[in-house]
């Protein structure tokens, strides 16, 4: 069976992303949980990914004796492994364009991710409020999020980003997560689409996880002092 070792559940969104898509497709796996305690190199969680993780992060996929790391190589080595499951669209188009949204995921959004940590135990809209007002970089990558959303609902006729869940929509679950907790602004039809991301079967399973861990790691919270 297929091993996949993640992080907190409530912090981790590169974690989240190939989860979300094992469960939503419905494909079996062992998750092993290595939590958060540091990053530093003598840390529990650093000590519990060697011989794992060759870069000492998760997510990591283990089948057999193969080691696939980096969320987007895991997604990619499991639509092949699984065909059947289509992870990604049977077009050649469509399997472009969500490859492509998934790479600038992948090096993009560079602001919002920084900002505005995932967190999804938390409702931080004062937080998110000021950091409208005083991040313009925070606010281009919300707006391409609107191009880019829209533009491709519109394309593909929904209701997610390529027709039928893919992929590309188990990636931006994490960014999805982020616009609610933060209570950043959002026209309807981007609001429709974080909902209909939130409400997928593999995204509800993590989040309800995620709300049980009762872990707070204040390392990953600058914004606040408690739960």
């Amino acid at each position: 069976m297929l091993k996949l070792f993640i992080g907190n559940k409530n912090y981790s969104s590169w974690s989240m992303r190939p989860w979300v898509l094992l469960k939503q497709t419905g494909i079996p796996f062992e998750e092993v949980m290595v939590r958060f305690d540091s990053f530093a190199a003598d840390s529990r969680f650093k000590t519990t990914l060697q011989g794992v993780s060759p870069t000492g992060k998760v997510p990591v996929l283990q089948d057999g004796d193969l080691l696939v790391w980096d969320t987007l190589a895991i997604a990619e080595y499991l639509a092949e492994r699984y065909a059947d499951k289509l992870l990604w669209p049977a077009s050649s188009e469509r399997r472009a364009v969500g490859r492509s949204i998934c790479a600038e995921m992948h090096s993009g959004f560079t602001a919002l991710r920084s900002a505005c940590p995932m967190n999804i135990e938390a409702h931080l809209p004062d937080v998110g409020a000021l950091i409208w007002r005083d991040k313009p970089a925070v606010r281009a990558d919300v707006q391409r999020l609107h191009s880019m959303w829209e533009g491709l609902l519109a394309q593909y006729g929904g209701p997610f980003l390529l027709g039928d869940f893919s992929i590309a929509d188990a990636y931006y679950a994490p960014v999805c997560t982020r616009l609610q907790t933060y209570g950043l602004p959002l026209s309807g039809t981007v609001s429709g689409y974080v909902q209909r991301v939130l409400s997928a079967p593999g995204v509800q399973a993590w989040v309800a996880e995620a709300l049980g861990e009762k872990d707070f790691l204040d390392f990953e919270e600058p914004y606040r002092l408690q739960r």
